[in-house]
Formats: structure tokens, C-alpha cells, sequence
């Protein structure tokens, strides 16, 4: 009866998770993150409660049976469908969770001893080492997860959807089982048994949940809208560095186009004072038919208008300064003499 009733249990969590993710093209993914990250909280205070059945002399553990397992399948389809990104931020989620979840009960504990009062009972005490080997052995088992699915899909392996599906359900289920037992209690004299007794335990998972997991892939791979991508093998490692590269050229090219733009403003302005200067000469100059001095309008403020010099003027409104020097025909009326001696020269 009760292997009947862990069987139920998983088989509605299992079904709530898939079923969330079905909704992503309407809702998004928010929702999706929003329930992992309850999944994690409800199985580390399960797990620490050490709630568990007995059956056929195989211990499943609910949170590691139940809770675990249905994250596992989550982020699997979040990355088969959803790409690398979508699969980190769940995995963060989940990792997050797991660091937080914990801490929070470590706190309330000590707050309780602190204050005096009866420990909470409805709180289960956290174990440091099974915790660190919880959120350690997750992010790797989820990252293995992503390997081995691309390592599978790659074409000339030719392998079939249902067997790539099972064997990377069935790849992490043990990896999660060697590496979390190891963390766990290795030195501890239940060492062994605990490994044995949830490998088997987590053969019986796969089996079970494998069906749901391969009906959900097949009918969500014949939307028309979604289907299965192949990536390279390191994908889920590789965008990250990526994304770096891609933050980097986009910071350069931003920085590119500063420069460029702060440059055409430069010359923008650098053209404008050239035009004012042009057209003040284009138009017509009032000069003293005297002193051959020239009329400036007068600036807002002055009342009359100033008469400056031409060599004045020409330094002022095109920067260029007048030098003395002295024309040939002039030369003849001013210095008959020198021009005689240098034309017989």
C-alpha cells in the first residue's frame, strides 16, 4: 500500500511539473523556475526529515524518489526544448534553493537555542556535509545531464529518441547515486549499504518515470513549433564563455560608436563655425574708401559698429595672418632704380 501511494505521488508530481512546462509558450517560463524552486524546498526538509518506505527490503526515500527525481525531469526538458540558457537558470534555481533552504533551518535552530526555547521539532537540523554533497552532486548531475544527451544525439550514432531518453534518465539516476552517497557517508559503516540500496532504488525510479518522460519529448517534439536541437556536446559549458565573448564585442562596439559619434559632433561643430565664417565673407563688406578700413555690425549690447583693419578682419575671420611684401608694378613706381638694374640683369 504504500509503495502504491509513493507511486501516485510521484506519478501527480511528476505529471504537474510536465504539464507546467507544456504552458511556457503561453506564460512563459517564470512560472516553470517559480515551481523548481518549490520542488527544492519541499525535498531538502523532506530529505532531512528522513522520511522513507521500506518495500521488498529497498528503501526509497520520498524526497530523493519524488521531489528529486521530478526536478531531474524539469530541467531535462527545459534543456531539450528550451536551449542551454533556459537549463542554467533552472539549475541555479535549484541550487539557490538548496543552498538557502538549509541556512534558513540552521538559523531558526539557532535563533531557538539562543532565546531558550524548545527546539523546533516541525524544523528538521540540517547536516552540513549531506547538504554540500546535495547542492554539489545536483549542479553536476544536471550538467552531466546536458553532456550526455548531446553526446547521444550526435547523428551518425544513429540512437533511437527512446533510448537516448532512457540511458541519460538512467546515467544521471547512478551518477546522482555514486557521487551523492560518496559526499555523503563515505567513511561511515552504512557506506555500502546506503550506495546499494538507492542504486537499486533508483533503477526502480527510472523505469517508472522514463514513460512520462518519453510520451512528453515525443508529443512535445511534433508541436510545430518546437522541436529537438542538436548541440555540441559542451553546449551547456561553452555558451557560457560565449556569452562572455559576446557581453565583450558588444562593450567594444558600444565604445566603437562612441568614439565615432563624439567625433562627428567635433566635426559637425567644426563645420558649422567654417559655414558662419564663409558667409560673412560672401556678403558684401562696407570699406572706408579712405583707410580701406572695414564696418563690423555691432554685437548684440554695443550701439554703433566698429571699424578694424583688413589684416584685423582676414586674422579674425579666417585665422590667417597678413604678411608685408610687395608687387612688381608697384615696385616700378616705388623703386624706379632697382627695377631698371634688375631687368637689364
Amino acid at each position: 500500500m504504500s509503495l502504491l501511494i509513493l507511486a501516485g505521488e510521484a506519478f501527480l508530481v511528476y505529471m504537474f511539473v510536465l504539464w507546467t512546462h507544456s504552458l511556457r509558450k503561453r506564460f512563459g517560463l517564470t512560472y516553470f523556475y517559480a515551481l523548481l524552486g518549490s520542488i527544492t524546498v519541499i525535498m531538502s526538509w523532506v530529505t532531512d526529515a528522513g522520511a522513507a518506505i521500506e518495500v521488498f527490503g529497498i528503501t526509497f526515500m520520498v524526497g530523493s524518489t519524488v521531489f528529486y527525481t521530478s526536478l531531474l525531469l524539469g530541467v531535462f526538458v527545459v534543456y531539450v526544448f528550451d536551449g542551454p540558457t533556459a537549463a542554467r537558470t533552472a539549475i541555479f534555481t535549484v541550487a539557490g534553493v538548496s543552498i538557502m533552504v538549509p541556512l534558513v533551518a540552521a538559523l531558526l535552530h539557532f535563533q531557538s537555542g539562543f532565546a531558550g526555547s524548545e527546539q523546533l521539532l516541525s524544523v528538521p537540523v540540517p547536516s552540513l556535509r549531506i547538504n554540500t554533497a546535495s547542492v554539489v552532486v545536483t549542479i553536476l548531475d544536471l550538467v552531466f545531464l546536458a553532456v550526455v544527451w548531446e553526446f547521444l544525439g550526435k547523428p551518425h550514432f544513429r540512437v533511437k529518441l527512446w533510448t537516448r531518453a532512457f540511458v541519460t534518465l538512467l546515467g544521471v539516476m547512478l551518477l546522482d547515486v555514486l557521487l551523492f552517497s560518496t559526499g555523503a557517508f563515505l567513511g561511515t559503516p552504512w557506506y555500502l549499504s546506503i550506495m546499494q540500496g538507492t542504486m537499486i532504488s533508483r533503477l526502480v525510479i527510472s523505469i517508472f518515470a522514463f514513460p512520462l518522460l518519453y510520451l512528453y519529448i515525443s508529443w512535445q517534439n511534433k508541436q510545430s513549433d518546437t522541436t529537438i536541437t542538436n548541440r555540441p556536446v559542451l553546449s551547456i559549458l561553452r555558451e557560457v564563455a560565449d556569452v562572455r565573448k559576446q557581453l565583450s564585442s558588444a562593450q567594444e562596439e558600444i565604445d566603437y560608436r562612441k568614439r565615432n559619434e563624439q567625433e562627428k559632433e567635433a566635426l559637425i561643430a567644426e563645420l558649422r563655425i567654417t559655414l558662419n565664417k564663409v558667409k560673412k565673407l560672401e556678403n558684401l563688406l562696407p570699406v572706408c574708401a579712405s583707410c580701406r578700413r572695414i564696418r563690423i555690425k555691432s554685437e548684440k549690447g554695443e550701439k554703433e559698429d566698429s571699424w578694424i583693419s583688413m589684416g584685423k578682419y582676414i586674422l579674425q575671420e579666417t585665422s590667417t595672418e597678413l604678411s608685408h611684401g610687395i608687387c612688381p608694378e608697384c615696385a616700378k613706381v616705388i623703386y624706379p632704380d632697382l627695377s631698371q638694374e634688375s631687368e637689364k640683369n
